[in-house]
């Protein structure tokens, strides 16, 4: 069976999905999204996901499509259609279709909804994340509101195809400061020299990662330092260890930045355990 996507009330087969040219989302990327990943089929950081997503809605006046509980079977209904245990799953809810006009619609329009559902091979994640990945620096140009989850990721795009281009997995924007902000897809993670877990606050212009806000329940549990506060692409090199953490990515060690090693520019035992425990909680809570 092909792949299944949710398209304004109705499965449909995934290379038939379309959207109206008119939607505000594809033309003025008027909508936010949400990234789930799957484990055994069930929906990980389901709370978080679900909270973040209420809160972009909200902050660019979106109403909820549905209810909670009734997108939450959707959603699982997505997956079982798909046939999908181990994954990611994409939810993209917009202001809907009207004609195309800066300011939002005179009458009240339907919000789109857009689902999604693809397979990750989780060998070759495991290997990938006991490997290591490369990330480089680019200057931040985003918006100033990155704490919403919206579509609007042209800058978030090119910074990956210049990571992409330089062998690199990721890229991490750096402000005015001289300070990492986060990743292009991710947040950013450092291990320094007096062993405290850092990352940048999200006082700062970031996104508020629900896979960082479950890492800093694990960090509390095992009684590691921590710190929300920010680091240079020099410190990170001098640093034991770095990370990232995303829906995607989960934790994943960071072993060089613009070719420079971290620490040894090897694995870091830190990460590779916070990654252990990270899943290990993941799993555990996913619904």
């Amino acid at each position: 069976m092909g792949r299944i996507a949710y398209v304004n009330g109705q499965f449909v087969r995934h290379g038939e999905a379309v959207v109206h040219i008119e939607d505000r989302g594809y033309q003025l990327a008027d909508a936010v999204y949400e990234v789930w990943a799957l484990f055994g089929g069930k929906l990980a950081d389901a709370e978080g996901h679900f909270a973040r997503l209420e809160r972009s809605l909200s902050e660019l006046r979106i109403p909820m499509p549905m209810s909670r509980q009734a997108l939450t079977i959707v959603l699982r209904e997505a997956v079982r259609r798909n046939r999908v245990s181990e994954g990611l799953l994409y939810l993209q809810v917009g202001r809907g279709v009207a004609p195309r006009g800066h300011a939002f619609p005179d009458q009240p329009t339907a919000p789109s909804v857009v689902i999604t559902v693809s397979a990750v091979d989780r060998t070759a994640a495991e290997a990938k994340a006991a490997k290591g990945v490369k990330v480089i620096t680019t200057p931040e140009d985003r918006w100033g509101r990155c704490d919403i989850k919206t579509v609007g990721l042209l800058p978030n795009a090119l910074a990956k195809q210049a990571a992409k281009e330089q062998g690199a997995a990721e890229a991490w924007f750096v402000d005015e400061l001289g300070l990492v902000t986060e990743g292009a897809s991710s947040n950013a993670w450092i291990i320094d020299g007096d062993g405290v877990v850092r990352t940048r606050d999200t006082n700062a212009n970031i996104l508020r990662g629900v896979t960082r806000h479950t890492l800093l329940d694990v960090l509390h549990d095992e009684g590691l330092k921590f710190e929300e506060r920010p680091f240079t692409p020099d410190e990170a090199v001098a640093a034991k260890e770095a990370f990232i953490t995303g829906a995607g990515s989960l934790v994943l060690p960071v072993i060089a930045v613009n070719n420079r090693p971290v620490g040894d520019g090897k694995v870091g035992p830190v990460a590779m355990k916070l990654r252990r425990l990270y899943i290990e909680r993941a799993k555990a809570t996913a619904v």
